[in-house]
């Protein structure tokens, strides 16, 4: 699973020792985060629409999950309402199940009940996750004699994030969590890791303006724009491979818009 897929929302392929055609058939109409804005004891409600673009009709399950990631690749999928700041206990889903006909569409719903608690701040957030249904009695290849046969299915599930801003609170504050010059095949790249370690969800663009010796500006250089949430972490690369050879003041700001910059200063060389 990449970067890009967690800005996004999250599809990925999970193989197992299966024989038979893709499953993958069934897909999410619409964006993967559904967000709202709401006080204590408020409540939202909507649907999660699913198509089915195969030739059978599809089963699909429809569940919570817990969800943290880390700069570092690691991601966590843990039992809904067990991290801090999970959103799963206050969703309801109907129903937990459906089947999408052929060439046709679906959908369940979903209510979000936040509790009546004047102690919420900041964001909360899960995942209800899209997965069809494998059948559990699949017909295996046939054995020759002194080989292992594996057949492989590949499923695709989705996961759609379900984010809840409690009004307009919670600290917003990130960390410059560690950096590395990377050099590689020509290539120079800043590599720097952020840590929300606030209490709401913020969306940081990420950029570098080098000075040199002389303390003139050289530029302007973007590492783009990612999703962090209270307790995670994400990692921004900015690419220097056109910057001269020498030492450089680089100073890093994240911009997460309005009066929400964050920023730190670093001396570099670059080889």
């Amino acid at each position: 699973m990449n970067r890009s897929a967690l800005a996004a929302g999250v599809a990925w392929a999970a193989l197992a020792a299966l024989t038979g055609s893709a499953a993958a058939d069934i897909g999410v109409i619409g964006g993967l985060t559904r967000e709202v804005t709401l006080q204590p004891a408020g409540s939202s409600e909507g649907r999660i629409l699913l198509r089915n673009s195969g030739d059978e009709p599809q089963e699909v399950k429809v569940y919570p999950t817990d969800y943290l990631f880390y700069a570092d690749g690691r991601v966590v999928y843990a039992e809904p309402g067990t991290i801090p700041r999970s959103s799963a206990r206050w969703i309801t889903i109907y129903p937990h199940q459906v089947t999408v006909p052929a060439g046709g569409s679906d959908s369940v719903s979903y209510v979000i009940q936040v509790p009546e608690d004047a102690n919420l701040r900041g964001t909360y957030w899960s995942m209800v996750m899209v997965e069809p249904i494998v059948p559990e009695a699949l017909e295996l290849p046939k054995p020759e004699e002194g080989k292992v046969q594996i057949g492989i299915r590949t499923v695709t599930r989705y996961a759609v994030q379900m984010v809840v801003h409690i009004g307009d609170t919670g600290e917003r504050k990130l960390r410059f969590a560690e950096r590395q010059l990377l050099v590689q095949e020509g290539t120079r790249t800043l590599q720097l890791d952020v840590e929300n370690v606030g209490e709401r969800r913020l969306v940081p663009l990420l950029w570098a303006e080098l000075y040199d010796q002389q303390g003139e500006s050289i530029g302007r250089f973007e590492g783009g724009r990612l999703r962090t949430y209270p307790g995670c972490s994400a990692r921004f690369r900015i690419d220097l491979s056109e910057v001269p050879a020498g030492k450089y003041k680089a100073l890093v700001v994240a911009d997460c818009g309005g009066d929400e910059v964050f920023g730190a200063q670093y001396d570099m060389e670059l080889p």
